[in-house]
């Protein structure tokens, strides 16, 4: 120990220069580092990390506090809040029949409408006169914009009072509470200012329901094409205050909405996969959304054996024409079968007219039920992409043979579409269980083809009980105006656990770009 003692220390006792250069830096490196923890500079930022913190828990207390009041919409007694959110929006909620979300704005406030009871004295004037209902709508407007307007000045005014109080009892200094004042006024205006400044009228066109799925159609309403002016917004909203006061005062039936006229209403669904529990959905559809014409675009079946037939018995009580091209699950059998349904018609490399709609379609060119050919294995090899991808090319000659426009074209997978881009502006396909929407890659000199995979209408039955959660039930109602041309649809999801639940998302087309002219060589 003595020996160790002796290593570090000099003859003298003293320690040795470097140590002593060690020992002199830490000490300098503490003085330097007291001087800047004492500074001027050091304080201000504390005071003023202090006071924003003061301002934000200023701000969240008034929001909570002072940013909900009641108002009058219509004929409703409504509740307006406010709260901090990333993404901004409006929810509006109309118990118990579900709730619409729109991306009205952006910013970090999120504007919630909760739809209350009827006002007594109003719901007898609705009951006893019908008229009424379009009159107590027509205020809605002008209900909404004065709610919006004094909700959002009671947060601004509560928020900034809950800051001085909140800085007045932590700093006691006038000038610190005058600082948390004007931030905490700053941010709740700028950010009002923000959802403002970026406020879409258009994004009542576009609402996203979540509820009971025999409401949808009487809430969301008819499908509408997009216009930019505030007063087409103010129209969309009276209807949509309309449709819900005759929920309200209707105890049996569904009201009844006007038509724009010559829309044709298709339900696309794909892949049933012999789910019995699809059948009641896609009537319950038929019936609410008005479809004029039902299109699937494969593997109702799983093996596409003879026993399986039975299940396409439903198909003829839709009571509405029932477009069918075979997937890669079902048989030559299977397409005989829904074929037989009185109110059926099995395209197969084929043009024809339904519901004053120009279709045309082709069978997937693959029979493999098997589980190898699943969507997330099939069309691997080259020999079955060239299967594939013929099946598209034989279907856009017959296209160009027939000498007329079509308006929709089917195919089962999505490989096969390629070919018909520039022939065809949409093309629908399954297949692959997962929805998407997307642009084919333009033909110079052609028109636009969108592409809309559908997701499994049967849950990918089965094999979507798989999984920790159920596959949902998809399915969309896609809206033609009278020229034929797409204006609107409606992606629509039920829950794999029950079939009352809905999600239902409303996109409106954008009117498609002329062709480019082609480019001679």
């Amino acid at each position: 120990m003595d020996r160790r003692r002796n290593d570090i220390r000099t003859a003298g006792g003293e320690s040795p220069p470097a140590v002593r250069r060690v020992l002199g830096a830490l000490r300098t490196g503490v003085r330097v580092g007291h001087a800047v923890l004492t500074s001027v500079g050091v304080r201000r930022t504390g005071v003023a990390v202090a006071i924003m913190s003061v301002t934000v828990t200023g701000i969240v207390v008034g929001v909570l506090l002072g940013g909900r009041m009641q108002t009058d919409i219509g004929p409703f007694r409504a509740e307006m809040a406010i709260t901090p959110s990333v993404g901004g929006g409006t929810t509006v909620t109309i118990p118990p029949l579900g709730a619409l979300q729109l991306d009205s704005h952006a910013g970090p406030a999120h504007l919630s409408v909760r739809l209350g009871s009827l006002d007594q004295r109003r719901t007898e004037a609705l009951i006893d006169d019908p008229a009424s209902i379009s009159r107590a709508s027509e205020s809605a407007v002008t209900d909404v914009t004065n709610g919006v307007i004094r909700v959002g000045v009671r947060t601004v005014a509560v928020s900034v009072l809950a800051t001085l109080i909140l800085a007045a009892l932590v700093f006691r200094r006038a000038r610190r509470v005058a600082w948390a004042g004007t931030l905490a006024l700053a941010i709740t205006g700028g950010s009002l200012g923000i959802a403002a400044l970026t406020f879409r009228p258009d994004s009542i066109e576009e609402p996203r329901y979540e509820g009971l799925l025999v409401n949808a159609p009487a809430i969301v309403g008819d499908a509408r094409r997009i216009a930019d002016d505030y007063g087409r917004y103010a129209d969309q909203l009276q209807r949509m205050v309309g449709n819900v006061s005759q929920l309200y005062t209707t105890v049996s039936t569904l009201p009844v909405f006007d038509q724009e006229q010559g829309t044709v209403r298709v339900l696309h669904v794909s892949d049933l996969h012999l789910n019995p529990t699809v059948w009641p959905v896609v009537r319950t559809l038929v019936e609410q959304f008005k479809i004029d014409m039902v299109i699937d675009t494969g593997d109702i079946t799983d093996w596409g054996s003879e026993p399986e037939a039975s299940f396409v018995g439903s198909i003829g009580l839709l009571k509405v024409p029932y477009v069918f091209i075979r997937g890669n699950h079902d048989s030559a059998a299977t397409a005989t079968a829904v074929g037989r349904q009185p109110n059926a018609v099995v395209l197969d490399n084929q043009v024809l007219t339904v519901a004053g709609l120009t279709i045309a379609g082709i069978g997937d060119p693959r029979f493999t039920p098997d589980k190898e050919t699943s969507p997330s294995g099939s069309g691997s090899s080259p020999q079955t992409l060239s299967q594939v991808t013929g099946a598209g090319e034989k279907l856009a000659s017959t296209i160009r043979a027939a000498g007329r426009p079509v308006d929709i074209a089917l195919v089962h997978d999505p490989a096969s579409a390629g070919a018909l881009s520039g022939l065809v502006p949409l093309v629908l396909t399954g297949h692959t269980h997962n929805r998407e929407v997307r642009e084919l890659p333009q033909v110079p000199g052609a028109m636009a083809t969108q592409l809309q995979v559908q997701g499994s209408t049967g849950g990918a039955g089965l094999r979507g009980l798989e999984g920790d959660k159920p596959t949902p039930l998809a399915m969309s109602v896609l809206y033609f105006d009278q020229q034929r041309a797409l204006q609107a649809y409606d992606d629509i999801q039920l829950g794999g656990t029950g079939e009352a639940q809905v999600n239902l998302e409303r996109h409106v087309v954008e009117e498609p770009e002329p062709p480019t002219p082609a480019t001679p060589s």
